[in-house]
């Protein structure tokens, strides 16, 4: 059950580490030190930590037990779709970057439904020590299954101090997309979004704003499964509306792939006939015909900085800023633009 906003605030907050420390008038890592009955402190130190972390009813979680020992940790990694190879290059970076820890990590495929993700969440919340990944249900449902994780988000910014948000600014990249195209000689462009959620994307934000500014009619916008085949179709039906376009920006690659599909099925030619840019930067991006243009991600440092920010919520050194939890996406010309 979703608990009420007012439900939320009467919620005592959960004692935590640093509370002890600043009560016990030592470091992070003293109190740590001191819980797991370590030699490196002195006795009258170790018992003011005690004293503090009793009087203020601290529990140890277990992942912060298990970090300080050393013991393998488990995370669990949440993907909406692992069919999708763009969630698939952030798992296989997310777990190189456990593994050099030593720790596991669990992956769950939600396939982008909410009762998958409930599910899910209830599943995790007796089963691993801290949760990153992507979740599209309510801050308060989110916190209700991880209380007392450290939780990461990736590509979506979390309203509540709770949680560390990893977020994606593409703003840069899609502006350089658009001007490209314009340069090129494109007066009509448009763009394939998705259509699985009740708004339209942050992406879909950035084109309309970039298309604005070169003084481009940012109407035509279809939206597609994010597939190729979703892709393949909302080509189709864009073209249908729109006759005179001669490019097309993407919500992502697989769907650019799909649209580069369809206009090779229909006689079109890329980028000729129709320029094609996607966004992500997926390596399946090179070894189509022609190689997608793209405005890409780096992959790697998403799963990488989703593993460490998790290393830092209970341990030295502190969490990372806000202003470094960013991952920037930059143009990437190739053959389809």
């Amino acid at each position: 059950m979703v608990s009420t906003p007012g439900a939320e605030r009467a919620e005592p907050r959960k004692v935590t580490i640093n509370d002890v420390a600043r009560s016990a008038g030592v470091s992070r890592q003293t109190v740590s030190r001191a819980l797991n009955d370590k030699d490196e402190i002195d006795g009258d130190t170790k018992q003011r930590v005690l004293d503090a972390a009793r009087a203020l009813g601290y529990r140890p979680s277990r992942f912060a037990r298990g970090l300080v020992r050393q013991d393998t940790m488990t995370i669990g990694l949440v993907i909406p779709d692992l069919l999708n190879p763009f969630f698939t290059e952030v798992a296989a970076a997310a777990l190189e970057a456990a593994r050099t820890r030593g720790w596991h990590v669990v992956v769950y495929d939600t396939a982008d439904r909410a009762e998958e993700e409930r599910g899910t969440l209830q599943v995790i919340s007796s089963q691993v020590d801290a949760v990153i990944g992507y979740f599209s249900c309510p801050e308060s449902e989110l916190e209700a299954f991880t209380r007392g994780m450290p939780v990461v988000l990736i590509g979506r910014e979390g309203r509540s101090t709770r949680f560390s948000s990893i977020r994606i600014d593409g703003e840069e990249g899609v502006h350089a997309a658009v001007a490209h195209l314009v340069a090129k000689g494109h007066t009509r462009i448009g763009m394939l979004d998705h259509h699985t959620r009740a708004e339209p994307s942050i992406r879909h934000t950035w084109f309309t704003a970039a298309a604005a500014s070169h003084g481009v009619d940012p109407g035509a916008v279809v939206g597609a499964d994010q597939t190729a085949d979703g892709g393949g179709s909302a080509l189709k039906e864009l073209l249908s509306a729109h006759p005179d376009v001669t490019a097309v920006f993407t919500f992502n690659d697989i769907i650019a792939i799909g649209a580069l599909r369809e206009a090779r099925r229909t006689g079109r030619s890329v980028p000729q006939d129709l320029a094609v840019i996607g966004f992500d930067g997926l390596q399946l991006g090179a070894l189509v015909e022609p190689p997608l243009t793209s405005v890409a991600l780096d992959t790697r440092r998403l799963g990488a900085l989703a593993i460490e920010q998790v290393a830092r919520l209970l341990a030295e050194p502190p969490p990372l800023a806000i202003t470094d939890l960013v991952v920037h996406a930059e143009l990437r010309l190739s053959g389809s633009a």
